[in-house]
């Protein structure tokens, strides 16, 4: 039956917003979703979120994607049950792929209430000669050499003891060995060099929330770890590469300041021009052979740009795209990744769209070149 209409009821009725049913965020129904959008539009405009998130740069102008990465964020701190600022401020948008800051991965697994407080233990297990490998482009082809370095040698494993079960749980051992041989310690401007310990328990700890606890970081890496295994390009583009040990060695050797990791897509500082190729990094015994392979006859700014300009299809122009990493000068890499972009725009074109004639009387347009 329905409720008694009393007197006071007719005189103040409550509002309409009160007789509706409750609505939350989320993409079940078009008022979810619209609720969704006014949310993600309310942070976007504010100024303590990300640069990610924020509808406009003070340095690009107007970010088209914040509102959209603003719902992303919305909707993983839904599914999370967490603070959808504590989200974005932990979230870092890497060549697009999201990934938690370390930190937060940290307090994750001590605020989740399974295992003890995460702790690390650390060992020197002293010099250590490590064998790692660096990967050229020569004349197109990929030719990839062997080097050995010595090292400081440090392992750690991070540990927590199971509430449930009393038992010690371990990470899988993590050494700057291990960071020389998957090309972590190699990168231009790595954090490994110069704090190595620092980066031991961050990666050990990513690895014991991936092991242990794959809720909580819902199948993302780290920061750390994006940064690790690809270079951002001035246009948005990305490639894998590595910084031989003498390349690092010649840039110890002249006074620079370091340039800090980018925290989202765009914004990575400029890498410092290598002087040498030869294999070293600074502040390791390398071998005398390590000189032996080095090609002289790298691509230069022009070759690059003419084989980007006479590539017909998608795989000749990654090729060519590939060799912009070996050039030193960092305003003709920036150049020829903007060239790139636009070949790689011009050639998708191509194959979506048929192939019209230009019109009559009208000639036309050649295509710009970066020289």
């Amino acid at each position: 039956m329905n409720a008694p209409t009393t007197l006071d009821n007719l005189r103040s009725p409550a509002p309409r917003e009160a007789t509706l049913p409750a609505v939350t965020p989320g993409f079940s129904s078009l008022q979810s979703f619209e609720l969704m959008q006014r949310a993600a539009k309310l942070l976007s405009s504010s100024t303590l979120v990300p640069v990610a998130y924020r509808a406009w740069d003070e340095k690009k102008g107007e970010n088209q994607n914040a509102l959209a990465n603003c719902v992303v964020a919305l909707n993983m701190s839904q599914r999370m049950g967490a603070d959808p600022l504590m989200v974005m401020q932990n979230l870092y948008i890497v060549e697009g792929r999201p990934s938690w800051s370390s930190q937060w991965i940290i307090a994750a697994i001590n605020g989740c209430g399974r295992f003890s407080p995460l702790r690390f233990d650390l060992k020197d297990l002293g010099p250590k000669e490590v064998e790692y490998e660096v990967t050229k482009w020569v004349e197109r082809q990929r030719v990839t050499s062997k080097h050995k370095a010595t090292v400081q040698n440090l392992e750690c494993i991070a540990w927590a003891v199971e509430k449930e079960t009393g038992t010690r749980i371990d990470s899988p051992k993590v050494s700057v060995e291990m960071a020389v041989k998957e090309g972590w310690y190699g990168k231009s401007g790595s954090k490994w060099q110069t704090m190595p310990e620092v980066m031991l328990r961050y990666r050990t700890a990513s690895f014991f929330g991936k092991l242990y606890a794959p809720e909580l970081l819902m199948g993302l890496q780290t920061v750390e770890e994006a940064q690790d295994i690809i270079d951002l390009n001035p246009d948005g583009s990305y490639v894998v590469q590595s910084t031989t040990m003498s390349e690092m060695r010649a840039n110890a050797a002249q006074p620079a300041t370091r340039a800090e990791p980018a925290d989202v897509v765009g914004e990575q500082a400029p890498q410092h021009a290598a002087a040498a190729d030869d294999g070293q990094q600074p502040g390791l015994d390398i071998d005398g052979n390590d000189d032996a392979g080095h090609d002289g006859d790298a691509p230069t700014f022009k070759d690059i740009n003419r084989e980007l300009l006479t590539a017909s299809t998608v795989e000749e122009l990654d090729l060519a795209r590939s060799m912009i990493s070996g050039l030193a000068d960092e305003a003709h890499k920036a150049t020829l990744n903007q060239v790139a972009a636009r070949r790689v725009r011009e050639l998708t074109q191509a194959a979506e769209e048929p192939s019209t004639a230009a019109p009559a009387g009208r000639r036309a347009r050649a295509p710009l070149n970066a020289e």
